[in-house]
C-alpha cells in the first residue's frame, strides 16, 4: 500500500512539472494536438528537418489565432486572423522555413509577421529573426504576444517590409510571407552572399508559385518548389506592381 501510495504521488509531481514546463496559456491537451499535426501533417509529407519538426512541435500555434478559432488551430488550413490576413497552413509553414536550411547560427528576416507565428517558429532554429508588419493592429498585438511568451531572439517593427530592415541587413535567409509579382530589389540587396531567400511569387490576386532564391556573389538562381495561394503584400509593392 504504500509503494502505491508513493507512486501515486510521483505520477502527480511528474505531471504538474510537464504541464508547468508549457509555455504560458499552454497545456498537455494541445501538446498532444501538436504532436499529431507533426505527425500527420508534416512528417508523413516531406519535412524532413529535425529541428523545424521539433519547433513546429513546440510553438502553441492556438496562441496564434483569434479566439473563436482555436479550436481548428491544429488543423491542417489556414486559419483568418483579421486585418484581411491569414496565419498560414502549419504544412507552408514548416515548409518554408524548411526551405531556409538554418542551422541554428543565423540572422533571418521575416517580411509579414501577421500573427506572430511564423516568427515564433523561426525563433527556434535561427539565432536572431527580425521582423516587420504593415498592418499596425496585426503587428502591436503580434509584438506583445512574442514578447510575453518570451521569445528573447525576435525583433519586430511596424512598417512597410518591400523596403527590408537595412539597418540589420545583411541577412542570411529572408522570408516573405505574403504574395508579391517581383522580388523587391531592396530584400535581394539586403540578402547576405551565400544566403536564402524564400517567397509566394506571381499574381498577388491569384495562385503563385512558391520560390526559392539563393545569392551567389551578383548571381541570383530561382528554384520552383511548389504552387500556393498568399494574400497580398500591401504598401510599395501593390504600388510597384501598378495596382491601387
Amino acid at each position: 500500500m504504500g509503494k502505491l501510495l508513493f507512486l501515486f504521488i510521483t505520477l502527480i509531481i511528474f505531471g504538474q512539472q510537464s504541464i508547468a514546463a508549457l509555455p504560458a496559456g499552454d497545456s498537455e491537451k494541445y501538446l498532444r494536438a501538436r504532436e499529431k499535426m507533426v505527425q500527420n501533417q508534416l512528417s508523413t509529407r516531406d519535412i524532413t528537418d529535425k529541428r523545424v519538426l521539433a519547433a513546429m512541435k513546440a510553438i502553441p500555434r492556438h496562441l496564434f489565432v483569434p479566439d473563436l478559432l482555436v479550436f481548428k488551430a491544429y488543423t491542417d488550413s489556414p486559419l483568418p486572423i483579421g486585418e484581411g490576413q491569414t496565419i498560414s497552413q502549419p504544412y507552408i509553414v514548416a515548409l518554408m522555413t524548411e526551405l531556409l536550411e538554418l542551422t541554428g547560427s543565423e540572422r533571418v528576416l521575416e517580411i509579414g509577421t501577421g500573427s506572430g507565428y511564423q516568427a515564433a517558429v523561426l525563433s527556434q532554429v535561427a539565432k536572431e529573426v527580425f521582423t516587420i508588419e504593415i498592418k499596425e493592429k496585426l503587428c502591436t498585438k503580434a509584438g506583445k504576444l512574442l514578447d510575453s511568451q518570451g521569445y528573447a531572439n525576435v525583433e519586430s517593427r511596424c512598417g512597410d517590409g518591400y523596403f527590408g530592415w537595412n539597418k540589420e541587413a545583411p541577412f542570411d535567409a529572408i522570408m516573405i510571407t505574403a504574395a508579391v509579382d517581383h522580388v523587391p530589389p531592396p530584400l535581394l540587396a539586403q540578402l547576405k552572399d551565400g544566403g536564402r531567400l524564400v517567397l509566394p511569387l506571381g499574381n498577388p490576386f491569384s495562385y503563385q508559385n512558391l520560390v526559392l532564391v539563393t545569392r551567389k556573389g551578383d548571381d541570383y538562381r530561382v528554384w520552383q518548389i511548389s504552387g500556393v495561394l498568399f494574400v497580398p503584400m500591401t504598401g510599395h509593392a501593390l504600388k510597384d506592381s501598378g495596382e491601387k
